[in-house]
């Protein structure tokens, strides 16, 4: 799956709607996100490209520093919340 330009606003909705059109025919099949003409994601972005990372483990393809940087956050894990005072 090739990715250009924002990841943002309406174009984050579209992205999670192809995603849902799509995801049954991904299946088991291993899933490759080319972020190599991305520029921006803001938070709805990378919500539903951590969505689509949860649903297939899919492999980053960058070739910037901030697009590395992006498939890092989309990949990590959410960090354990530890309450206090037990």
């Amino acid at each position: 799956m090739r990715l250009e330009g924002r990841v943002a606003g309406p174009w984050a909705s579209e992205l999670d709607r192809v995603w849902v059109d799509t995801a049954p025919r991904v299946a088991a099949k291993k899933l490759i996100i080319d972020l190599h003409n991305v520029t921006y994601a803001d938070a709805a972005g990378k919500n539903v490209l951590k969505s689509i990372y949860a649903q297939t483990h899919a492999e980053f393809v960058t070739n910037t520093p901030w697009a590395r940087f992006l498939a890092e956050e989309v990949t990590a894990s959410e960090p354990v919340n530890v309450e206090e005072g037990e």
